[in-house]
């Protein structure tokens, strides 16, 4: 390989640990930094539903999306919440937001997720193998529940659309799916099963485990602020609790906090946090085999070490507000009509923000106005599962070895330009 780099990856949920550590086996110094330790409860890559969702592929902007959206905000069990006083900021993201939920730009927009997503169990096995973090990794099959096959016809464009990027499914009726989980409650009709996906047990667990993998190698976590980036004529500099520290690359993977270092870069970045909401349930009478997507109400119940663990919704409001709590409401008793006799003994609660861009793609790749800084963050709800992917296509692209696909959907200036 050529002369090892001093790299700096500044944020350690998923997407930087995992370019760090690529590019540590790539022979680099390497030194990742965070202000929270990886894996910690505070992180965004601590709460999700843990899945692999390799057919994650459609986008929330769909053809006919904003017909939904009073409804969804109107319905106190709906999957969508607003803080009203955050809609003036929300409305330069929102527009653009829902123009790209034209059916011919949902289908670009898929086909680059199809991308980072499509082999990403192979990904984070590629990435966790011989380390204490694959213990985390489970594969098996992914069922979106339905009341029947009535309301999953009604999500035909999005599973045709999985359906052309490889997608297979085994669809079951009422008795074939009660067969399967007799605990499911008759309003449960329908299923459509996913094939070859995977779930984490403990995604904070997993996180933390890479990150030790990647400390006993040889990189170095520095915990720390980083208040500002600058580039510099030959190497670019970041200045972390006050101090200027000095690098040849730095990839910049803090999630929806990246906005900030590349505004400082002159880089437009409209993200938008997508306040995503999960509820573990604590020593449950029983869960489900796999996870579960319930369809109508649009969150995940995944089996999991630590309980069955309820995740999704989405709330827009901004990075400062607290949690909210009618989110946790809508999971219980949505929970309910599907395991009415499920009973637990406790309640974990958590609330993080998901770095949503308009376009619903991850900006990957170069600065184009700070040459030897790189952007691995915008992943909205699917960093867990990308994760180890686009760590790898930062290490490609630092490596000067050429990825084998366009690259252009992900630019790092393709919103300077609109």
């Amino acid at each position: 390989m050529a002369t090892p780099l001093r790299i700096a990856v500044v944020g350690a949920g998923i997407v930087g640990v995992s370019s760090a550590e690529w590019l540590r086996r790539d022979g680099h110094e390497v030194t990742l930094i965070d202000r929270i330790d990886p894996g910690d409860p505070k992180q965004t890559s601590y709460g999700n539903a843990g899945l692999l969702a390799r057919t994650a592929i459609v986008p929330v902007s769909t053809p006919g999306f904003m017909r939904h959206v009073p409804k969804m905000l109107l319905d106190k069990d709906g999957p969508l919440f607003l803080r009203w006083s955050y809609l003036p900021k929300l409305l330069p993201w929102l527009v653009p937001f829902i123009r790209n939920g034209r059916e011919d730009r949902v289908r670009e927009i898929a086909g680059s997720l199809d991308y980072i997503l499509g082999d990403s169990v192979d990904q984070h096995f590629a990435l966790a193998r011989g380390t204490s973090a694959e213990k985390y990794l489970t594969t098996g099959d992914y069922a979106y529940i339905y009341k029947n096959r009535d309301s999953f016809a009604k999500d035909a464009f999005g599973f045709a659309l999985r359906k052309e990027y490889g997608a297979q499914w085994e669809e079951l009726d009422r008795k074939q799916l009660h067969d399967f989980d007799p605990n499911l409650n008759d309003n449960s009709g329908f299923a459509a099963v996913l094939k070859d996906h995977g779930w984490l047990s403990n995604p904070g667990g997993y996180v933390a485990a890479l990150a030790n993998a990647f400390k006993e190698g040889g990189g170095r976590f520095l915990k720390g602020e980083v208040d500002a980036i600058s580039p510099q004529e030959t190497r670019p500099n970041l200045s972390i609790n006050g101090e200027t520290r000095q690098f040849d690359r730095i990839v910049i993977a803090s999630g929806v906090w990246s906005r900030k270092m590349a505004e400082q870069l002159g880089h437009k970045v409209p993200m938008e946090a997508e306040r995503g909401y999960h509820m573990v349930l604590k020593n449950p009478a029983f869960k489900p085999a796999i996870p579960y997507m319930l369809a109508e109400a649009k969150f995940v119940l995944t089996p999991m070490d630590s309980g069955l663990r309820c995740a999704g919704l989405v709330e827009f409001g901004g990075i400062d507000a607290p949690a909210s709590a009618a989110p946790y409401g809508v999971f219980e008793r949505k929970l309910r009509s599907v395991y009415p006799s499920l009973t637990w003994d406790g309640v974990e609660k958590w609330m993080g923000r998901r770095p949503s861009t308009p376009d619903s793609l991850p900006m990957i790749g170069e600065s184009t106005r700070a040459k030897g800084i790189f952007f691995a963050f915008g992943a909205q709800h699917i960093g867990l599962t990308s994760g180890p992917k686009t760590g790898r296509i930062i290490a490609d692209l630092i490596a000067g070895r050429s990825p084998n696909h366009d690259l252009t959907p992900f630019s790092t200036d393709r919103f300077d330009r609109s």
